[in-house]
């Protein structure tokens, strides 16, 4: 097989695992929570830990892959991340659980970026669309067979069960990876930057954490603003460090490139809309609707349906129409299926709610790609690893943002109602929120040229390189 399918689908691999287990433990809240004894809402602390995980060693994958080898670095991240869902599976307590998850992502935050830095330095430009739409067709497997599949383990068995579905698929992935990937590795790579690392993963980890502990009952809300504070300051310290370090952590500089700049930052944004959507779509159903975890997943798979069919167009909607026109448009469109989900109501006929999810999941698909691809248009090969790190952190924080935003505002609603209960409306302000958030990104796209990203669409436009910041910034090469 070519090399634009081939070592895309073997990451695939990798990729399917998360992506299973991150929507099975998405249906399977309410019963977990059950089980644990412990409040639905409070389950998000095992969906923003994991997410937390990721955006704290994300950065460090990029070095670790350019030092150690792409293929040593993805078969050790898969083999973490297989144990975490192990321990996730035997877990008994709600600190137990969010313990192994923050494992489970120390695993993931090297497996996604590292095969993604494995695709885009082994497939041609003029193919990485196409590459990256091979890599998702399997990934998308996941969120297709999980809320289905996880929905009936845990109506008819037990959810610990749903954990040990990674097992033999990580020992799957692992044999692929050691036969076919290539150990590709940078020959000069500078030195690691521990500080950078640590500032970073601090004001990262106070932020996402204390969003996330705001509307938690068993924590003081001044306890989480200090949290957030402490994680804020973090940051500011270390943008000083990131602009006076040669090669930081997380190169700053690379927001300097236009299309890298619409396709993390403006992407981020709708990010936070889709991130709220795997939580609050099963509450809603199973608390709302009161249906069995296997109903709704039979619901909300339609979403990963739809995304599994744009992958096959993709490729030909951004050659006729441009980046920037797609984003555009599509935007609008994506976010106005976020805010369908204020509508859902009870006795409301099953077909017009998978209709919905199912044309949802379709244009939110193809923003992702779209944006996932322009992000490393016009960034040089030596700069890839960074921007790779720099994409997937944005990703996994706004991610995460998104549950904490859906979380609060259905907490804030009930504290506010002083029933102790969460009320249908509850969930219409909560999807109103989040694609009000989401559709904000619109104004980042609108501010691309017509012909961003033109060499992605097969178009003969000499690539920028990443620009070199003045003084003390440090080179971004």
């Amino acid at each position: 097989m070519r090399s634009e399918r081939l070592v895309p689908l073997i990451v695939a691999c990798a990729l399917f695992m998360e992506q299973l287990d991150s929507t099975v433990i998405a249906t399977s809240l309410p019963a977990i929570a059950a089980d644990l004894r412990e409040d639905p809402i409070s389950l998000k602390l095992a969906l923003t830990s994991y997410l937390l995980s990721l955006a704290v060693f994300i950065p460090a994958s990029g070095w670790f892959a350019d030092r150690f080898g792409s293929r040593t670095v993805f078969r050790a991240a898969i083999a973490i991340f297989t144990a975490g869902s192990l321990l996730c599976g035997l877990a008994h307590s709600l600190p137990d659980f969010v313990a192994y998850r923050i494992l489970q992502g120390m695993g993931g935050a090297m497996m996604v970026p590292v095969g993604r830095l494995v695709i885009l330095r082994t497939v041609p430009k003029e193919e990485l669309v196409s590459a990256l739409a091979w890599l998702t067709i399997p990934a998308l497997l996941g969120p297709v067979i999980g809320p289905p599949l996880g929905g009936f383990i845990t109506t008819y068995f037990d959810w610990r069960y749903i954990f040990f579905l990674n097992l033999p698929i990580g020992l799957l992935g692992f044999l692929l990876v050691s036969r076919f990937i290539p150990d590709i590795r940078e020959p000069n790579v500078p030195p690691f930057d521990l500080k950078g690392m640590c500032l970073s993963g601090l004001g990262l980890a106070g932020l996402v954490f204390g969003f996330a502990l705001l509307g938690q009952h068993a924590v003081a809300p001044s306890l989480a603003l200090a949290v957030i504070v402490v994680g804020s300051v973090s940051m500011g310290f270390y943008i000083r460090h990131a602009r006076r370090t040669v090669k930081p952590i997380l190169d700053l500089a690379l927001l300097k490139i236009p299309t890298f700049f619409a396709g993390v930052v403006g992407a981020s944004l709708f990010r936070v809309g889709i991130g709220a959507l795997p939580f609050l779509l099963p509450l809603l159903l199973q608390l709302g609707f009161g249906l069995s975890p296997f109903a709704s997943g039979m619901i909300t798979f339609a979403s990963a349906a739809g995304a599994m069919t744009m992958k096959f167009t993709a490729a030909p909607i951004i050659r006729a129409f441009g980046f920037r026109r797609v984003l555009v448009v599509n935007c609008v469109i994506a976010a106005a299926f976020i805010a369908v989900g204020a509508l859902f109501r009870p006795g409301m006929p099953y077909l017009v709610l998978v209709g919905a999810l199912l044309l949802g999941g379709f244009f939110r698909s193809l923003q992702f790609t779209s944006t996932n691809a322009l992000s490393y248009a016009d960034v040089s090969s030596e700069a890839m690893s960074r921007a790779t790190s720099f994409a997937s952190v944005a990703q996994q924080v706004s991610i995460s943002t998104g549950v904490a935003v859906a979380a609060l505002v259905l907490d804030g609603l009930r504290s506010w109602r002083g029933d102790g209960t969460i009320a249908l409306s509850d969930f219409s302000v909560a999807f109103l929120v989040v694609a009000g958030i989401a559709v904000c990104s619109v104004f980042f796209f609108l501010r691309l040229p017509p012909n961003a990203g033109a060499e992605l669409a097969q178009r003969r436009v000499k690539p920028a390189q990443v620009p070199e910041p003045p003084g003390e910034m440090g080179s971004a090469g």
